[in-house]
Order: C-alpha cells, then structure tokens, then sequence
C-alpha cells in the first residue's frame, strides 16, 4: 500500500471491493497541511487503478473527521505563505493558484469513477467541510457537526459546493451566519444521506459502501459521470473560480488583515472565539485603525 504523511489508505481487510482513505493527523484534529490535498488525490488515483476497489470510503482518525485548515501557526506568526502575504504586496495569481491546486485535490474525490463516500463523526468544519462535500455521499453521525465558520471573516469555501448540495437558501443561511449544522439536521436538510447514532456509524457507512460495491464499475462510473455533469452544466467549474478567488480577498482586505493581526496579537483561539461569538467583526475603517493599533502595538513590544 502507498505510504503517506498525512493519511492511510488500504482496502478494507473483510471487503476488499472497499478501499479507506483514514485521515490520520489526530493529535491536530486531522487538520489540512499543505502536503494532506496532494496526498488526498495520490491515494485517490491508487485505488481509481485498482480494478478490485468499486467504491471509496473517507473517514477521520481519533476524535473527528477534519478540523479544517491547520491555521494556527500561520494566523499567530510574522510568516509569509502564498495564501498569506503581507510584506510584499499581494499576488492574487500566486495565491489563486496555490488555493485552486488544493480545490482541485479535493475534487479528485469527486472526479473519480469509483463513488466516494465521506464517514463523519465529531467535526467536518471549514476545509474539513470541503473534503467531506467533495464526496459523492455523506454519511454522518447524529452529534458530528458540519459548517463553513471562516465565512464571518478569513474564508470562502473554494470548493463551493453548498449550494450544489443544499440549494441556494440554505447554503445562503449557512454562509452568512458561518453556523454549524450537526448530523441529523444535515440529514434533515438532504446534505447528509444517513445520520446516525455515533456508535452506528461505522456499520451504517459499510452497509452503504457494500450495497454500493456490488454494482459493476462500468454502471457506477457511467451513472457517477451523468450526476456530476448537471453539475457541471450547472456552472460548478465556473464558481469555484469564483470562490477560490474570493477566499484570497477575504484574508487580505482590512476584515481579514484584523483577523490575522488579533491572531498575532491575542492567539488563533481568541481571534476565533470573536468570530464565532455573533459580536461585530470590525469592517472597513475600522478595520483598518484597529490594525494600525495592533502593529504599533506589536513594534512596541520588547
């Protein structure tokens, strides 16, 4: 089996038409490094060559699924990074293409033949959500939570896929309160296939998994080609464009410059306990005093 840093896949030892893709960074909350989406699409392609494999299963090592991007370090440091730059000018093409190279590897769970099924428990949040609704199917535990938080301030989901799957008023509600949604409410909302208890998790998703990978391939590939180009016809290329754009304007106009530099200043934990909390996220001129503040602040500073 291929061997990665940031994830594990095999086929499942009693089904072996079963391939798993594990997550496996449980001490950070399996959070997305810049090597995890090129290992996504690596493993991807390992058991799309696989003959054997019919359908792929994504799940989450220790405590959850995915806790999004692993921000901390980059939002609290005076580091540069293509997504992040502040000392020189911002290079919106540089930063789209960094972002665009990891949407597109998320989306290789959705690109390839074999369906794909996201394994939910405790969270699939900011770009956890992504990976998870880049997934053909989502089944997920009653308490796991899902949601796109980053939307208040400092993300757009590149993946755009909230609206492909929920419809354009709940993905609106969603995006503008940055709100979670747990299991049976995604099941509820027709985002989630199956929610259940969390100790059925596992025995709900093989079951799923099993039925799935009795059909031939050719069927499932064909079937899988005729949904995602109503997607596509739909426009789903052209958003994503769109929101990987966005996602670059969100940390770098003054909301998300305040975001990073309260980060800096007061912890990742403190920047996101603001966000999160329903308080004002300061805009505009205020933003940017705000700014002014914490740098003079920071240079100040022993």
């Amino acid at each position: 089996m291929p061997a990665f840093n940031t994830l594990r896949i095999d086929k499942d030892p009693e089904q072996p038409r079963i391939a798993r893709l594990l997550l496996n960074r449980p001490e950070r909350l399996n959070a997305i490094t810049d090597d995890m989406p090129g290992e996504i699409r690596a493993a991807v392609d390992w058991a799309v060559v696989d003959d054997e494999v019919h359908v792929i299963v994504v799940e989450g090592a220790g405590k959850g699924f995915c806790g999004g991007y692993d921000l901390a370090a980059s939002a609290e440091q005076q580091i540069e990074h293509p997504c992040q730059q502040e000392s020189t000018p911002w290079d919106p093409a540089l930063d789209y293409r960094t972002m665009k190279r990891y949407t597109e590897d998320f989306m290789s769970l959705w690109r390839c033949p074999k369906p794909t099924i996201a394994q939910v428990h405790g969270a699939a949040v900011a770009g956890g959500s992504d990976i998870a609704l880049s997934c053909d199917l989502l089944v997920m535990a009653e308490d796991a939570r899902i949601g796109y938080m980053p939307t208040r301030v400092w993300g757009c989901p590149t993946t755009a896929m909230w609206t492909y799957r929920l419809g354009p008023t709940r993905a609106k509600q969603l995006m503008f309160t940055g709100d979670l949604i747990d299991g049976r409410t995604a099941a509820e909302w027709g985002l989630a296939n199956v929610a259940v208890p969390a100790a059925e998790l596992h025995v709900a998703t093989r079951r799923l998994a099993e039925r799935i990978a009795g059909v031939p391939r050719g069927h499932l590939q064909m079937h899988k080609l005729v949904v995602n180009q109503v997607m596509l016809t739909m426009g789903l290329e052209q958003t994503q464009m769109l929101a990987t754009v966005f996602d670059g304007i969100t940390r770098h106009n003054p909301e998300g410059l305040w975001f990073r530099r309260h980060a800096q200043a007061h912890g990742f934990k403190d920047a996101v306990e603001w966000r999160d909390s329903g308080r004002p996220i300061p805009e505009g001129a205020e933003a940017q005093a705000l700014i002014r503040e914490l740098e003079q602040a920071r240079r100040k500073a022993p």
